[in-house]
């Protein structure tokens, strides 16, 4: 009961970002190799003439909502961009968001609540007409067990008909949520979002993280991972976790305790309406392969702390 209601806590908080995600299209050149859909495992080769960011600042724990440009110092590879391109707030863009759902033999036991988490979040999250969502369920391959709908029944319907068993590629299900997620075929700005249900173990995925987090920064993906580890216990899967939401700069739940839910939640639903977008070219960008951090700080307060994702890796030549 404590697990069903740490998680209905979380959907319900995701619910009420809704109305203040942000976010602006990428465009770039991409290459990818697929077979069958269960087993389309896309590589994406991209060259990064604009690195767009999005990022919070806070000031003692607090949000900032009027920084300007000015502000910021910005490092890319430890260097200044070579131009400044956008810098705004960007606030109520339409979701499209893609629920990857473990169905592994490592979750059997609790499978059912996750199930119930996932009807909750199409319930509750999506408004109709603004926003849509993708089902990706994992086993040993991923599978795409529902395509873009707005349709809350049709949704829960297909995580309804998934049942649990067989190893666990959360990697190539990530991966394969990614390229669904461009494949939107939009053509205004939209926030992309994948909600990760797993317990982090990977024993399938034929894709690197470093692969996966390349093609989801560059498709402007946002991970954020809810655990259904519930033992208390630090695992391999929870750091999974937790490396797969920072990279692309989303966060990690644990709701192992309900006492601890609500504030934490506080601070994500407030994350998510204080977001600025950042775009620049890099300066001396060379396709060399090497990764690139990315560094930003207030420069005239340093008790500003902005938080955005690590940086990126550059394709090679």
């Amino acid at each position: 009961m404590v697990r069903k209601t740490v998680l209905f806590l979380l959907i319900a908080t995701l619910a009420q970002l809704s109305q203040g995600q942000t976010a602006r299209v990428l465009t770039a050149s991409a290459a990818s190799t697929s077979a069958s859909t269960s087993d389309q495992l896309p590589t994406f080769r991209m060259r990064t003439e604009e690195v767009n960011l999005i990022f919070t600042a806070t000031k003692h724990g607090k949000y900032l909502r009027d920084l300007h440009s000015t502000d910021l110092t910005v490092l890319d590879d430890g260097k200044p961009p070579e131009a400044l391109r956008n810098f705004q707030s960007e606030t109520n863009l339409p979701l499209r968001v893609a629920l990857v759902l473990d169905a592994s033999a490592s979750i059997t036991s609790h499978f059912s609540f996750e199930q119930q988490a996932a009807l909750q979040f199409f319930q509750q999250m999506l408004r109709p007409k603004t926003d849509k969502a993708i089902v990706v369920t994992f086993k040993s391959t991923p599978h795409l067990a529902q395509g873009f709908s707005d349709d809350s029944k049709k949704l829960s319907d297909a995580v309804d008909d998934v049942s649990a068993g067989g190893g666990s590629a959360v990697y190539d299900a990530v991966n394969l949520a990614t390229q669904k997620l461009m494949e939107s075929g939009d053509e205004t700005p939209v926030r992309r979002v994948i909600i990760l249900i797993t317990d982090g173990e990977d024993n399938q995925s034929r894709i690197t993280r470093r692969e996966l987090v390349d093609a989801a920064n560059h498709a402007e993906v946002t991970v954020y991972a809810i655990s259904s580890n519930f033992s208390n216990i630090q695992t391999r899967g929870d750091n999974i976790l937790r490396q797969l939401a920072d990279e692309t700069g989303g966060r990690v739940f644990f709701p192992g305790k309900i006492e601890n839910v609500s504030h934490e939640f506080k601070q994500i639903e407030q994350e998510l309406r204080a977001q600025y977008v950042l775009s620049y070219k890099p300066a001396d960008f060379i396709a060399d392969g090497r990764y690139r951090r990315i560094q930003i700080t207030d420069s005239k307060d340093k008790n500003i702390v902005v938080r955005v994702r690590r940086g990126y890796y550059v394709p090679a030549d």
